[in-house]
Formats: C-alpha cells, structure tokens, sequence
C-alpha cells in the first residue's frame, strides 16, 4: 500500500528537472527512504550508547573464570 506525498517546488525546478530527464519521484523516495535510515540507525546508536553507559562494567575474562569453575568442580 502507498500514499501520494505531495511537494511544491517553483515551476523552473519541475521544467528543469524533466528537461534533464530526471525521475524525480524516484530521487525523492530514495532520498526519503535513505534519511529513514539514517534517522533509525542515529536512533539506535544513541539507545545502544546509553545501554552502555547504564551496564555496570565487567573486569577480568569471564570465560577463564567459567572454564576454572567448570575444571574445579569435577
């Protein structure tokens, strides 16, 4: 499903960009679709920033110490 956006732009630009034989449409929905994405990945970083920032920090290999544990209890 789609809808129509609709845009105003000065009737030189619209003469100029279909004697340049430019799809303008299309310019404009890769253009969208492309800040969309920009807007959702600048979003998530700044959500996963601040997990990081709230995580308590963790020292030392975890996995040595599990590895250890594991041994030490057989």
């Amino acid at each position: 499903m789609s809808v129509v956006l609709s845009v105003r732009v000065p009737k030189w630009l619209k003469e100029e960009l279909e004697r340049l034989g430019i799809d303008y449409s299309r310019e404009i929905k890769e253009y969208l679709e492309r800040r969309v994405r920009e807007e959702l990945a600048k979003r998530l970083e700044a959500q996963y920033e601040g997990l990081l920032r709230d995580s308590p920090v963790i020292r030392g290999n975890l996995a040595v110490e599990f590895i250890r544990e594991d041994r030490n209890a057989r």
